[in-house]
Protein backbone atom coordinates (compact mmCIF):
# COMPACT_ATOMS: atom_id res chain seq x y z
CA UNK A 1 0.00 0.00 0.00
CA UNK A 2 1.86 3.11 -1.20
CA UNK A 3 1.78 6.48 0.99
CA UNK A 4 -0.44 8.95 -0.19
CA UNK A 5 -1.33 12.90 1.02
CA UNK A 6 -5.11 12.64 -0.16
CA UNK A 7 -7.29 12.06 2.25
CA UNK A 8 -7.44 8.24 3.51
CA UNK A 9 -10.31 5.76 4.08
CA UNK A 10 -11.02 4.16 7.33
CA UNK A 11 -10.96 0.78 5.48
CA UNK A 12 -7.31 1.97 4.31
CA UNK A 13 -6.58 3.37 7.88
CA UNK A 14 -7.38 -0.09 9.91
CA UNK A 15 -5.64 -2.35 6.76
CA UNK A 16 -2.42 -0.31 7.48
CA UNK A 17 -2.39 -0.91 11.05
CA UNK A 18 -3.24 -4.66 10.36
CA UNK A 19 -0.39 -4.57 8.26
CA UNK A 20 2.20 -2.33 10.33
CA UNK A 21 0.98 -5.01 13.45
CA UNK A 22 2.13 -8.13 11.14
CA UNK A 23 5.29 -7.09 9.72
CA UNK A 24 5.75 -5.88 13.92
CA UNK A 25 5.54 -9.09 14.95
CA UNK A 26 7.20 -11.32 12.24
CA UNK A 27 10.41 -8.89 12.28
CA UNK A 28 10.11 -6.96 9.10
CA UNK A 29 10.53 -3.49 11.00
CA UNK A 30 10.73 -1.26 7.73
CA UNK A 31 7.59 -2.95 6.26
CA UNK A 32 6.07 -2.02 9.68
CA UNK A 33 7.14 1.88 9.83
CA UNK A 34 6.01 2.30 6.04
CA UNK A 35 2.26 0.92 7.43
CA UNK A 36 2.59 2.90 10.43
CA UNK A 37 3.78 6.14 8.59
CA UNK A 38 0.60 6.58 6.48
CA UNK A 39 -1.76 6.68 9.53
CA UNK A 40 0.66 9.80 10.62
CA UNK A 41 0.49 11.28 7.23
CA UNK A 42 -3.45 10.88 7.13
CA UNK A 43 -3.02 12.91 10.67
CA UNK A 44 -5.09 10.01 12.43
CA UNK A 45 -1.93 8.58 14.45
CA UNK A 46 -2.96 7.63 18.30
CA UNK A 47 -0.55 6.41 21.10
CA UNK A 48 -0.89 3.05 19.38
CA UNK A 49 0.59 4.05 15.93
CA UNK A 50 3.22 6.09 17.36
CA UNK A 51 4.07 2.86 19.80
CA UNK A 52 4.07 0.56 17.08
CA UNK A 53 6.18 3.55 15.20
CA UNK A 54 8.94 3.34 18.17
CA UNK A 55 9.01 -0.16 18.06
CA UNK A 56 9.89 -0.59 14.40
CA UNK A 57 12.31 2.12 15.05
CA UNK A 58 13.90 0.59 17.30
CA UNK A 59 14.11 -2.85 15.58
CA UNK A 60 15.95 -0.53 12.94
CA UNK A 61 18.20 0.77 15.61
CA UNK A 62 17.21 4.40 15.15
CA UNK A 63 17.19 5.07 18.82
CA UNK A 64 16.24 9.13 18.33
CA UNK A 65 13.28 8.38 15.94
CA UNK A 66 12.18 5.52 18.48
CA UNK A 67 12.01 7.99 21.36
CA UNK A 68 10.63 10.61 19.77
CA UNK A 69 7.61 8.43 18.33
CA UNK A 70 7.24 7.31 22.03
CA UNK A 71 7.35 10.58 23.52
CA UNK A 72 4.26 11.38 21.00
CA UNK A 73 2.54 8.18 22.71
CA UNK A 74 3.14 9.86 25.62
CA UNK A 75 1.99 12.84 25.16
CA UNK A 76 -1.43 11.53 23.88
CA UNK A 77 -1.36 9.04 27.03
CA UNK A 78 0.63 9.42 29.82
CA UNK A 79 -0.32 6.67 31.74
CA UNK A 80 0.20 4.22 29.05
CA UNK A 81 1.96 1.47 30.18
CA UNK A 82 3.32 0.41 26.86
CA UNK A 83 4.67 3.56 26.32
CA UNK A 84 6.30 3.81 30.10
CA UNK A 85 8.29 0.43 29.70
CA UNK A 86 9.43 1.30 26.07
CA UNK A 87 10.74 4.46 27.31
CA UNK A 88 12.54 2.90 29.60
CA UNK A 89 14.02 0.44 27.79
CA UNK A 90 15.35 2.51 25.19
CA UNK A 91 16.96 4.81 28.13
CA UNK A 92 18.56 1.69 29.04
CA UNK A 93 19.32 0.84 25.56
CA UNK A 94 21.39 4.26 25.51
CA UNK A 95 22.89 3.50 29.08
CA UNK A 96 21.12 6.38 31.05
CA UNK A 97 20.30 3.93 33.97
CA UNK A 98 18.64 6.53 36.40
CA UNK A 99 15.86 7.52 33.46
CA UNK A 100 15.44 4.29 32.62
CA UNK A 101 14.73 3.33 36.58
CA UNK A 102 12.81 6.05 36.95
CA UNK A 103 10.42 5.21 34.01
CA UNK A 104 10.28 1.28 35.01
CA UNK A 105 9.38 2.73 38.45
CA UNK A 106 6.60 4.19 36.91
CA UNK A 107 5.51 1.16 35.05
CA UNK A 108 5.03 -0.60 38.47
CA UNK A 109 3.40 2.03 40.08
CA UNK A 110 1.04 2.93 37.46
CA UNK A 111 0.62 -1.16 36.70
CA UNK A 112 0.03 -2.14 41.06
CA UNK A 113 -2.83 1.26 41.13
CA UNK A 114 -5.89 0.34 42.02
CA UNK A 115 -8.33 -0.08 38.89
CA UNK A 116 -5.49 -0.41 36.66
CA UNK A 117 -5.73 -2.92 33.58
CA UNK A 118 -3.05 -4.87 32.93
CA UNK A 119 -4.83 -7.50 30.85
CA UNK A 120 -2.23 -8.69 28.40
CA UNK A 121 0.51 -6.58 29.66
CA UNK A 122 1.24 -8.94 33.45
CA UNK A 123 4.71 -10.42 31.71
CA UNK A 124 6.01 -6.96 30.89
CA UNK A 125 4.82 -5.59 34.16
CA UNK A 126 7.00 -8.35 35.59
CA UNK A 127 9.96 -7.91 33.72
CA UNK A 128 9.33 -4.24 34.69
CA UNK A 129 9.86 -4.87 38.34
CA UNK A 130 12.54 -6.84 37.76
CA UNK A 131 14.14 -4.25 36.22
CA UNK A 132 13.20 -1.72 38.76
CA UNK A 133 14.87 -3.95 41.48
CA UNK A 134 18.15 -4.48 38.81
CA UNK A 135 18.75 -0.82 38.64
CA UNK A 136 17.77 0.31 42.39
CA UNK A 137 20.28 -2.31 43.27
CA UNK A 138 23.07 -1.21 40.88
CA UNK A 139 22.32 2.85 42.10
CA UNK A 140 22.28 1.42 46.06
CA UNK A 141 25.83 -0.08 45.34
CA UNK A 142 26.96 3.61 43.63
CA UNK A 143 25.72 5.85 46.50
CA UNK A 144 27.37 3.28 49.36
CA UNK A 145 30.39 2.75 47.60
CA UNK A 146 30.49 6.62 47.26
CA UNK A 147 29.79 7.08 51.19
CA UNK A 148 32.23 4.14 52.44
CA UNK A 149 35.14 6.63 52.33
CA UNK A 150 33.22 9.24 54.30
CA UNK A 151 32.21 6.06 57.28
CA UNK A 152 28.41 4.99 56.71
CA UNK A 153 29.49 1.34 57.52
CA UNK A 154 30.96 3.26 60.86
CA UNK A 155 29.29 3.53 64.39
CA UNK A 156 28.79 7.69 62.72
CA UNK A 157 27.11 6.42 59.95
CA UNK A 158 23.56 5.14 61.97
CA UNK A 159 21.48 8.35 61.03
CA UNK A 160 23.45 8.83 57.41
CA UNK A 161 22.39 4.91 56.48
CA UNK A 162 18.92 5.65 57.31
CA UNK A 163 19.03 8.94 55.50
CA UNK A 164 20.22 6.54 52.55
CA UNK A 165 17.24 3.90 53.04
CA UNK A 166 14.68 6.70 52.88
CA UNK A 167 16.58 8.43 49.87
CA UNK A 168 16.02 4.67 48.38
CA UNK A 169 12.48 4.07 48.87
CA UNK A 170 13.56 0.98 51.13
CA UNK A 171 12.02 2.12 53.99
CA UNK A 172 8.78 4.37 54.77
CA UNK A 173 9.21 7.61 57.00
CA UNK A 174 7.08 7.46 60.43
CA UNK A 175 6.83 11.08 62.36
CA UNK A 176 5.45 11.71 65.80
CA UNK A 177 2.04 11.94 65.83
CA UNK A 178 0.97 11.99 69.54
CA UNK A 179 -2.79 11.62 70.08
CA UNK A 180 -3.14 14.29 72.36
CA UNK A 181 -0.03 16.58 72.84
CA UNK A 182 2.45 17.35 70.79
CA UNK A 183 6.08 20.06 71.76
CA UNK A 184 7.67 21.64 68.98
CA UNK A 185 10.66 20.94 67.38
CA UNK A 186 11.77 17.44 69.48
CA UNK A 187 13.89 15.25 67.30
CA UNK A 188 11.98 12.56 65.40
CA UNK A 189 13.74 9.46 67.00
CA UNK A 190 12.22 6.08 66.83
CA UNK A 191 14.89 4.14 68.97
CA UNK A 192 17.24 6.25 71.39
CA UNK A 193 20.53 5.36 71.30
CA UNK A 194 21.24 3.04 75.08
CA UNK A 195 24.44 5.22 75.26
CA UNK A 196 22.63 8.08 75.65
CA UNK A 197 20.95 7.08 79.43
CA UNK A 198 23.68 5.67 81.18
CA UNK A 199 21.55 5.72 84.51
CA UNK A 200 19.94 2.84 82.83
CA UNK A 201 23.14 0.82 83.47
CA UNK A 202 21.68 0.61 87.04
CA UNK A 203 18.70 -0.54 85.89
CA UNK A 204 20.13 -3.43 83.64
CA UNK A 205 22.08 -4.32 86.89
CA UNK A 206 19.15 -5.31 89.07
CA UNK A 207 17.29 -7.35 86.02
CA UNK A 208 17.46 -10.37 88.34
CA UNK A 209 15.93 -8.86 91.08
CA UNK A 210 13.01 -7.07 89.14
CA UNK A 211 12.62 -10.21 87.10
CA UNK A 212 11.96 -12.61 90.44
CA UNK A 213 9.75 -9.85 91.44
CA UNK A 214 7.27 -10.00 88.36
CA UNK A 215 7.75 -13.83 88.61
CA UNK A 216 6.57 -13.74 91.89
CA UNK A 217 3.50 -11.40 91.11
CA UNK A 218 2.97 -13.57 87.80
CA UNK A 219 2.13 -16.79 90.26
CA UNK A 220 -0.69 -14.69 91.52
CA UNK A 221 -2.24 -14.63 88.01
CA UNK A 222 -5.13 -11.94 89.07
CA UNK A 223 -2.83 -9.21 89.66
CA UNK A 224 -2.48 -8.38 86.22
CA UNK A 225 -5.68 -6.31 84.76
CA UNK A 226 -6.58 -5.82 81.29
CA UNK A 227 -3.62 -2.98 79.86
CA UNK A 228 -6.47 -1.01 77.82
CA UNK A 229 -9.22 0.51 80.01
CA UNK A 230 -12.11 2.59 79.06
CA UNK A 231 -11.66 6.37 80.49
CA UNK A 232 -14.91 6.97 82.64
CA UNK A 233 -17.14 9.61 81.96
CA UNK A 234 -14.76 9.93 78.41
CA UNK A 235 -15.64 8.32 74.69
CA UNK A 236 -14.01 5.33 73.69
CA UNK A 237 -13.87 3.72 70.46
CA UNK A 238 -12.13 0.49 70.36
CA UNK A 239 -10.10 0.20 67.44
CA UNK A 240 -7.49 -2.15 68.53
CA UNK A 241 -9.35 -4.78 70.15
CA UNK A 242 -7.85 -4.66 72.97
CA UNK A 243 -10.01 -2.75 75.54
CA UNK A 244 -10.71 -4.74 78.46
CA UNK A 245 -8.74 -7.93 76.89
CA UNK A 246 -6.42 -9.77 79.01
CA UNK A 247 -3.97 -10.84 76.01
CA UNK A 248 -2.31 -7.13 76.95
CA UNK A 249 -2.10 -6.88 80.84
CA UNK A 250 -0.53 -4.71 83.50
CA UNK A 251 0.58 -4.84 86.86
CA UNK A 252 1.33 -1.34 88.08
CA UNK A 253 3.60 -0.06 90.83
CA UNK A 254 2.78 3.37 89.35
CA UNK A 255 0.05 4.20 87.40
CA UNK A 256 -0.76 8.01 86.34
CA UNK A 257 1.73 9.71 88.90
CA UNK A 258 1.11 7.92 91.82
CA UNK A 259 2.26 4.64 93.62
CA UNK A 260 -0.20 1.61 93.67
CA UNK A 261 0.98 1.27 97.09
CA UNK A 262 0.45 -2.43 97.77
CA UNK A 263 1.95 -3.35 94.81
CA UNK A 264 5.06 -1.23 94.91
CA UNK A 265 5.39 -2.86 98.86
CA UNK A 266 5.42 -6.22 96.79
CA UNK A 267 8.81 -4.87 94.65
CA UNK A 268 11.06 -3.07 96.67
CA UNK A 269 14.21 -4.11 94.18
CA UNK A 270 11.85 -2.63 91.41
CA UNK A 271 11.44 0.57 92.91
CA UNK A 272 14.51 1.07 93.80
CA UNK A 273 16.54 0.21 90.52
CA UNK A 274 14.11 3.13 89.69
CA UNK A 275 15.36 5.87 91.92
CA UNK A 276 17.89 7.79 89.60
CA UNK A 277 15.98 7.17 86.49
CA UNK A 278 14.49 10.97 85.03
CA UNK A 279 10.72 9.46 85.26
CA UNK A 280 8.42 11.71 83.70
CA UNK A 281 6.79 13.50 86.26
CA UNK A 282 3.52 14.82 85.82
CA UNK A 283 0.50 14.73 88.51
CA UNK A 284 -2.29 12.76 87.46
CA UNK A 285 -0.79 11.30 84.47
CA UNK A 286 3.08 10.42 84.69
CA UNK A 287 4.85 8.20 85.33
CA UNK A 288 3.60 4.57 85.17
CA UNK A 289 5.38 1.93 86.11
CA UNK A 290 4.87 -1.47 85.61
CA UNK A 291 4.69 -4.85 84.48
CA UNK A 292 3.18 -5.06 80.96
CA UNK A 293 2.45 -9.03 80.03
CA UNK A 294 1.84 -10.46 76.28
CA UNK A 295 0.22 -13.67 76.33
CA UNK A 296 1.01 -16.10 73.59
CA UNK A 297 -0.13 -15.27 70.22
CA UNK A 298 -1.29 -11.80 71.31
CA UNK A 299 -0.67 -8.74 68.52
CA UNK A 300 -1.11 -5.16 69.53
CA UNK A 301 -1.71 -3.24 66.32
CA UNK A 302 -0.27 -0.34 65.58
CA UNK A 303 -0.93 2.94 67.54
CA UNK A 304 0.25 6.11 68.81
CA UNK A 305 0.92 7.37 72.29
CA UNK A 306 -0.38 10.26 73.67
CA UNK A 307 2.82 12.73 73.55
CA UNK A 308 6.28 13.09 72.54
CA UNK A 309 7.73 14.92 75.59
CA UNK A 310 8.62 12.12 76.78
CA UNK A 311 10.60 8.88 76.38
CA UNK A 312 9.02 4.87 76.92
CA UNK A 313 11.66 2.59 77.87
CA UNK A 314 11.36 -1.00 78.29
CA UNK A 315 13.25 -3.88 80.35
CA UNK A 316 12.99 -7.19 78.97
CA UNK A 317 12.62 -9.62 81.68
CA UNK A 318 10.66 -12.94 80.00
CA UNK A 319 11.03 -12.62 76.18
CA UNK A 320 10.73 -16.05 74.78
CA UNK A 321 10.89 -16.89 70.50
CA UNK A 322 8.69 -15.08 68.49
CA UNK A 323 8.76 -12.03 70.44
CA UNK A 324 9.41 -8.21 68.72
CA UNK A 325 8.27 -4.61 68.46
CA UNK A 326 8.31 -2.05 65.41
CA UNK A 327 8.49 1.81 66.07
CA UNK A 328 8.40 3.23 62.84
CA UNK A 329 10.45 1.77 60.79
CA UNK A 330 12.70 -0.09 62.75
CA UNK A 331 11.56 -4.03 63.77
CA UNK A 332 13.36 -4.94 67.10
CA UNK A 333 13.52 -8.46 69.48
CA UNK A 334 13.48 -7.53 72.76
CA UNK A 335 17.11 -9.07 74.88
CA UNK A 336 16.09 -9.98 78.52
CA UNK A 337 18.13 -7.69 80.67
CA UNK A 338 18.85 -5.10 77.65
CA UNK A 339 16.76 -1.96 78.19
CA UNK A 340 15.66 0.22 74.94
CA UNK A 341 14.62 3.80 75.11
CA UNK A 342 11.84 4.92 72.29
CA UNK A 343 9.52 7.72 71.39
CA UNK A 344 6.02 6.02 71.41
CA UNK A 345 3.97 8.83 69.55
CA UNK A 346 5.88 7.09 66.66
CA UNK A 347 3.61 4.50 65.28
CA UNK A 348 4.32 1.13 66.77
CA UNK A 349 3.43 -2.16 67.61
CA UNK A 350 4.22 -5.28 69.61
CA UNK A 351 3.58 -8.88 69.01
CA UNK A 352 3.86 -12.43 71.13
CA UNK A 353 3.90 -15.22 68.49
CA UNK A 354 5.33 -18.05 70.77
CA UNK A 355 2.31 -20.83 71.31
CA UNK A 356 3.23 -21.29 74.96
CA UNK A 357 5.09 -18.64 76.27
CA UNK A 358 4.00 -15.21 78.26
CA UNK A 359 6.48 -12.40 77.11
CA UNK A 360 6.62 -10.10 80.45
CA UNK A 361 8.97 -5.97 80.33
CA UNK A 362 8.71 -3.61 82.70
CA UNK A 363 7.30 -0.26 81.39
CA UNK A 364 8.43 2.90 82.65
CA UNK A 365 8.50 6.58 81.24
CA UNK A 366 10.90 9.08 81.37
CA UNK A 367 11.70 12.99 80.48
CA UNK A 368 12.71 12.90 76.86
CA UNK A 369 16.73 15.09 77.80
CA UNK A 370 16.16 17.82 74.78
CA UNK A 371 13.55 19.49 77.36
CA UNK A 372 15.28 21.58 79.69
CA UNK A 373 13.65 21.56 83.13
CA UNK A 374 11.69 24.61 83.14
CA UNK A 375 10.19 23.05 79.91
CA UNK A 376 9.45 19.94 82.11
CA UNK A 377 7.94 22.47 84.38
CA UNK A 378 5.41 24.02 81.51
CA UNK A 379 4.34 20.88 80.09
CA UNK A 380 3.70 19.51 83.68
CA UNK A 381 2.33 22.50 84.33
CA UNK A 382 0.12 22.87 81.10
CA UNK A 383 -1.54 19.33 81.62
CA UNK A 384 -2.36 19.30 84.90
CA UNK A 385 -4.52 22.77 83.93
CA UNK A 386 -6.04 20.45 81.12
CA UNK A 387 -6.87 17.84 83.57
CA UNK A 388 -8.32 20.49 85.77
CA UNK A 389 -10.96 22.02 83.56
CA UNK A 390 -14.06 21.58 83.43
CA UNK A 391 -14.48 19.37 85.96
CA UNK A 392 -17.43 18.98 88.54
CA UNK A 393 -17.47 21.60 90.88
CA UNK A 394 -15.52 20.83 94.38
CA UNK A 395 -17.35 19.85 97.30
CA UNK A 396 -17.74 21.62 100.62
CA UNK A 397 -17.32 19.57 103.31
Amino acid sequence: MRATSEPTTTADLQTAWREGARALREGRAAQAVAAFEQIVAAGQPNAAVWIGVALARRALGEAALAMAAVQRAAALEPRNLRALILTGDLHSDAGDARAAAAYYDAVVRVGTAPGADVAGFEAELVRAQDMRERYGALYEAHLRKALRPAGIDGADGRRASRALDLLLGKTELYLQQPKGFYFPELPNIQYAERAGFPWLDAVEAATPAIRAEALRVLQEDAAFEPYVQAEPNRPFFDDHGMLGNPSWSAFYLMKGGRPVAENAARCPATMAALEAAPLCRIPGRTPSILFSLLRPGAHIRPHHGFTNARYVCHLPLIVPEGCAMRVGSETRAWTEGQACVFDDSIEHEAWNSNPDKLRVVMIFDVWRPELSAAERGMVSTLLQAVDAYGGPPATED
